[in-house]
């Protein structure tokens, strides 16, 4: 490797201010979250730029910054931004830096509901800029093929679920949309995906996207493990578009 190369990074990784890293919550009582209208409210409108959510999507994040300010986020969400196939925490590892930018802002304005990550998303922990920093360096982060999987059962049906309700916004292998705000899907563990979609069928994901809701919401469990088995079948492609292969 490339001495000069050495140097140079760990020039870099020390000339980073101490004020580039995220205030770890103290010992003290946790930051509580606010509770603010979604969609249980008239007149929400889920994609509505505004606020905090639109500095940090005109800010240019930096990648490298981004790296630093993720270190107190790796306890849970893994070094690599992996999570865990348990569906416990998301792989966040490849997904589109705008998508990011807005669930960290849902929560950070209390509309999406996560009492245990609020601390670490409040105001008094990042900028509207380190999120927009953490979000390039996450969405330029390697995506391996490997990830959690469904039980492979009614795929059949699952995909008909998934082409005939979720293609035309998720993509139809997954891909999501960037400027629209839908998630990449392809390579997001079943049972995180699961977990999410009961949950916006329940109305406890109270941040989510009023169409789906209208979607998923006369899905039986049986349809709803079926469509997130389908899609947890989808390849994987990196930040290139290239597919990945399974070892």
């Amino acid at each position: 490797m490339n001495r000069c190369w050495i140097v140079t990074s760990m020039m870099v990784a020390w000339s980073v201010q101490a004020a580039d890293l995220p205030a770890q919550p103290g010992t003290a009582a946790a930051p509580v979250q606010p509770h603010a209208p979604s969609i249980e409210s008239p007149g929400y409108v889920w994609n509505d730029v505004k606020g905090e959510q639109l500095l940090a999507l005109e800010a240019t994040g930096d990648a490298t910054r981004g790296a630093y300010a993720f270190k107190v986020c790796k306890d849970c969400h893994g070094g690599d931004a992996l999570g865990d196939a348990a569906g416990f925490y998301p792989r966040l590892a490849g997904q589109h830096a705008t998508v990011l930018v807005k669930q960290l802002a849902d929560i950070r304005a209390g509309r999406r509901d996560n009492p245990k990550m609020y601390p670490y998303a409040s105001e008094h922990s990042i900028s509207s800029e380190q999120i927009a920093d953490i979000a390039a360096y996450l969405n330029g982060l390697p995506v391996p093929p490997e990830h959690g999987q469904g039980p492979g059962g009614d795929l059949a049906l699952g995909e008909r679920l998934y082409k005939a309700d979720c293609a035309s916004c998720h993509g139809r292998t997954g891909e999501g949309k960037a400027d629209e705000f839908y998630p990449k899907l392809s390579d997001q563990h079943y049972a995180y995906l699961l977990r999410q979609t009961y949950e916006i069928r329940d109305g406890v994901r109270r941040n989510a996207q009023p169409d789906m809701v209208d979607a998923v919401k006369p899905y039986s469990d049986a349809e709803i493990i079926a469509v997130i088995d389908y899609v947890s079948r989808f390849p994987t492609k990196d930040n290139s578009g290239t597919l990945q292969q399974k070892r």
